[in-house]
C-alpha cells in the first residue's frame, strides 16, 4: 500500500435531500469513501435509506448542538464555552442521544466529529470523548490544520489558530485522545471558488501517512435555509470531486483512498 493514505469524508450527510444526492454521487464517482450524518436536520431519513444502499460508504456521527439545537446558535455555544459555564452533563447525554438515534438504523458508526468543529470546544471535547469512549466509537475528529500549511487563506488560518488553542484548553488534563489519523485537511477548501485547483495541489503535496480530507459537496436546495450559510460552494466542491482531473490524480496510484473502517486498527 502507497505510504500516503487518504480518506475522503463529506460532512453534513443528513442535512438535506440535495446535500446527500450530492454525497452520494461524489462516492459513485470513487472519491468520497466516507460521510459524517446529522441526525437532527431535515435530510435524516433521506440518507439513512441512501447509506443502506452504499454499504462501502463509512458513516459516522456528525454531533450537532448548534443548527437548530438547543445548545445552539454557534455564536451563544463559543461565548458559553470560552466563559466555562458549559453543562457538561447535557453534552453527555445530548451526545449519548445522538450516537443512539444513529445506532438504531442498524448503520455501524465508525468515527464521530463536530458540525462547525464545536465538539473540541472547552467543556464539550471531554464529554464527548468519553461518550464516544463508552459507545466503542473509534475515531474523534481533532480537525486541526496546521496555520502555516494555510498562508495563501490569511482569515483561515487565523480562525484555525484560535480553534487550536481552544482544542488545547480543552484537551488539558482531559481524557486520553482516541485513536486519530495522522493529517487533517479540508478547513481551508471549504468556500474556495478554486476549489479543483487547491485540491490537485492538496493532492500533490499530500504527507506520508494517513489524511482525512473534509469536503461538503452537494446540490444546494431550499431546505438548507435557515440550517446552514454555506450552501453556494456545495456544487463546485461536488464538481470538483467528480471531475476527470481529480479522478486521474487519485488514479495515479501513489495515494491509497481507504476508509475509516480499513485503517482503525493501524492507527
Amino acid at each position: 500500500m502507497p505510504a500516503r493514505r487518504l480518506i475522503i469524508n463529506a460532512d453534513d450527510f443528513g442535512l438535506s435531500a440535495g446535500v446527500n444526492r450530492g454525497i452520494l454521487e461524489a462516492h459513485r464517482a470513487g472519491t468520497v469513501g466516507s460521510a459524517s450524518l446529522l441526525v437532527n436536520a431535515p435530510g435524516f431519513a433521506d440518507a439513512v435509506q441512501a447509506a443502506r444502499a452504499a454499504p462501502g460508504l463509512d458513516v459516522g456521527l456528525h454531533l450537532n448542538l448548534t443548527a437548530g439545537s438547543r445548545f445552539g446558535p454557534l455564536s451563544r455555544l463559543v461565548a458559553l464555552a470560552l466563559a466555562g459555564r458549559i453543562d457538561g452533563r447535557a453534552v453527555a447525554a445530548e451526545c449519548a442521544a445522538q450516537i443512539e438515534r444513529l445506532r438504531a438504523t442498524g448503520l455501524r458508526i465508525t468515527h464521530l466529529d463536530g458540525h462547525e468543529h464545536v465538539h473540541v470546544l472547552p467543556g464539550i471535547w471531554r464529554p464527548v470523548v468519553e461518550t464516544a469512549r463508552e459507545a466503542g466509537i473509534g475515531v474523534v475528529r481533532v480537525p486541526l490544520e496546521p496555520p502555516l500549511s494555510m498562508a495563501w487563506r490569511p482569515l483561515a488560518a487565523v480562525a484555525q489558530g484560535l480553534l487550536a488553542a481552544a482544542h488545547r484548553v480543552a484537551a488539558r488534563g482531559g481524557p486520553a485522545p482516541l485513536r486519530r489519523v495522522d493529517h487533517f485537511r479540508g478547513f481551508a477548501l471549504t468556500g474556495r471558488r478554486d476549489f479543483q485547483e487547491r485540491l490537485l495541489t492538496l493532492l500533490d503535496r499530500l504527507e506520508p501517512g494517513v489524511t482525512e480530507l473534509m469536503v461538503h459537496p452537494g446540490y444546494p436546495d431550499d431546505e438548507l435555509k435557515g440550517w446552514v450559510r454555506y450552501r453556494a460552494g456545495r456544487d463546485r466542491e461536488l464538481a470538483g470531486l467528480t471531475s476527470a482531473a481529480v479522478r486521474a490524480r487519485l488514479a495515479r496510484g501513489d495515494i491509497a483512498l481507504v476508509g475509516f473502517q480499513e485503517v482503525l486498527t493501524s492507527f
